[in-house]
């Protein structure tokens, strides 16, 4: 080699090579860790820094760089509540019945069967056990896993955070969920995760949590004329009664108040899943943003489960570790350390987006005739027959067909309207972390959810509901109040704080920039949802870009993506708006997609 070359001093082979760099002013303890190989030669301190590459195989390698978050993090807040509230009687049992009356010449298998409830002897009914635990991990090993999707348990789970529901909980589709409202409930000043952190990181954490709180209170107030105003324009009647509809205009105020609360703040649901889906929580729980809330949930549901049901200790795998499956989120991806890569992607993004909040990115061209051949095939029909238009209608026009006019959602269920699973489209979208966590509830509208933190830049990063936008002193509150959360979230990376601890204080307001994707079913369902004028503002505006745009590209199938009302027009339905008393106070079903406009 060069004769400039360094010194360098060889670990033994098998042990990992490693750098360490205490902490300094204004700068965290960092740690750079090199693969262990035998050709790694790691370079000595020169001077008063460290150098960071490493020689290995006779070329420069980067290094893997450990960071704070890999150390486990504790919480000061109390456990979550998580309560088993209903389970199948015999859910082991049943798993294995129902793998065993697939092979039975004899009919259904039964749970007692498979327990050896009616064998007297001991020894035999053990051996009946054996038998089945040995089906069970024989199965579960080889892949076949429906069995284990029959038995559902509920929970109830209390203190645990929004952040952990978005990124994990309801990051997926199997599941179901009723959580507490914070459009219709008002939060309460001690209902947040708080990570145990050093105390100088802690004052500036619990800091960053009452100012929040504090803008929230504000804000609740200050909106309330605001939200009167915009509510009583459009029901100019209701005004000559202010008092009677004083609790309306709070929870509008309170619903824009809401976007200042930190996503660390907590929830209660009940939670449903199968026994699948619990066994898969406990092996991936270690992925999520926040691993060490979420594993502590999963582990408390896993073991409300187990004492209910042990046999499910045969099959139980250990959580997958975190560096093993990329991205190593709390490995070598440095998602933290480079806010300007962040603040490139979200101009990009931004850019790609527009003026949009949803913009299509993917479609078929000829999804249309893909339907309209598939509704001729449902059919037996030729082209002759039925045109492309007329195939298109019946399977998509509520009018022709009228169960897409049910609220209760038939359409699956219908082999006419499952000719519209075949036309496929995918946006770039671009909602509040608030609003996100609705609209991913729609789980056949399924999106790659970011890291969140992989987005966090040196600047407020956030969306403006309508009714802060419009009044400059809640949007002074506002400003200043997203000001402060980043200048704390700063002064906690600085200071060395695990990143699942920081992401506890972004903003419901934060956006959340990802890719969604849905047939045309999916959509047509969302849409019939999110197009209410009493829908999410953020998720209303995002449907209305997406119905206009599917319509440029699909001109027939386009036309019929419509709020609930406007289909129960068609339908012949009466009254026209299923809501009630929550009636948005606007002839929707007269206007076109086109022309809709709301302020609340």
């Amino acid at each position: 080699m060069h004769d400039a070359t360094p010194r360098y001093h060889r670990p033994a082979a098998a042990a990992p090579c490693i750098l360490r760099q205490p902490a300094g002013p204004g700068k965290p303890a960092t740690e750079w860790r090199f693969r262990a190989v035998d050709d790694c030669r790691l370079p000595t301190r020169r001077g008063s820094r460290y150098t960071q590459t490493c020689w290995r195989r006779g070329r420069w390698a980067a290094p893997m760089r450990k960071r704070a978050e890999e150390i486990p993090v504790r919480f000061a807040s109390p456990e979550p509540q998580v309560r088993l509230v209903s389970a199948f009687a015999r859910p082991f049992d049943g798993a294995v019945a129902a793998a065993r009356t697939c092979y039975s010449a004899r009919g259904i298998v039964t749970a007692e069967q498979v327990g050896g409830d009616e064998i007297d002897d001991p020894d035999k009914r053990r051996q009946a056990l054996e038998r089945r635990d040995a089906l069970a991990v024989d199965i579960y090993r080889a892949g076949h896993h429906t069995v284990f999707q029959h038995a559902h348990f509920s929970f109830a789970i209390d203190r645990v955070s929004r952040h952990a529901l978005w990124a994990f909980f309801h990051a997926h589709p199997f599941y179901n969920s009723e959580q507490v409202s914070q459009r219709y409930v008002r939060v309460r000043s001690d209902s947040f995760v708080i990570p145990d952190l050093p105390p100088e990181q802690k004052s500036i954490y619990i800091a960053a949590l009452e100012d929040a709180q504090q803008a929230y209170r504000t804000l609740r107030e200050q909106l309330q004329p605001v939200a009167a105003a915009a509510f009583f324009a459009v029901f100019p009647a209701r005004a000559r009664q202010p008092q009677a509809w004083k609790k309306e205009i709070e929870r509008r105020a309170q619903e824009a108040a809401r976007y200042v609360l930190p996503v660390a703040t907590w929830a209660r649901l009940y939670h449903t899943i199968s026994a699948l889906t619990l066994l898969r929580y406990r092996r991936i729980a270690g992925q999520s943003d926040v691993p060490a809330e979420v594993g502590r949930i999963v582990e408390s549901m896993v073991a409300a489960v187990l004492r209910w049901e042990p046999a499910y200790q045969k099959i139980l795998q250990p959580p997958i570790e975190a560096a093993a499956v990329p991205p190593r989120i709390f490995g070598d991806a440095d998602l933290l350390g480079e806010p300007r890569r962040a603040d490139a992607f979200r101009r990009d993004f931004d850019a790609d987006l527009g003026d949009r909040a949803s913009r299509l990115v993917g479609y078929a061209a000829d999804a249309e005739g893909v339907v309209a051949r598939a509704v001729r095939e449902v059919l037996g029909c030729s082209h002759g027959d039925l045109s492309d238009q007329q195939a298109l209608q019946l399977a998509a026009d509520p009018a022709r067909n009228p169960v897409l006019g049910e609220t209760l959602n038939l359409t699956t269920l219908s082999p006419l309207s499952r000719c519209l699973h075949h036309a496929h489209y995918t946006f770039r979208k671009r909602l509040s972390h608030s609003a996100d966590s609705q609209d991913q509830r729609h789980r056949m509208t399924p999106g790659s959810r970011p890291i969140l933190l992989a987005h966090l830049g040196n600047e407020p990063d956030v969306a403006y509901p309508s009714l802060i936008a419009d009044d400059p002193t809640a949007r002074a509150v506002f400003d200043q109040a997203m000001a402060r959360t980043w200048e704390a979230i700063t002064r906690l990376r600085r200071a060395g704080t695990p990143a699942q601890a920081l992401a506890y204080l972004l903003p419901n307001a934060v956006n959340v920039r990802f890719t969604e994707s849905a047939d045309y079913l999916a959509l047509r369902h969302k849409h019939a949802m999110r197009l209410c004028y009493n829908a999410q503002e953020e998720i209303w505006r995002a449907s209305r870009d997406e119905a206009l745009q599917v319509r440029e590209v699909h001109p027939t199938l386009g036309r019929f993506l419509l709020p609930p009302c406007s289909i129960r027009d068609r339908c012949h339905q009466r009254p026209v708006c299923p809501e009630g008393k929550r009636y948005c106070g606007v002839r929707v079903w007269t206007q076109d997609v086109a022309a809709y406009s709301r302020r609340i």
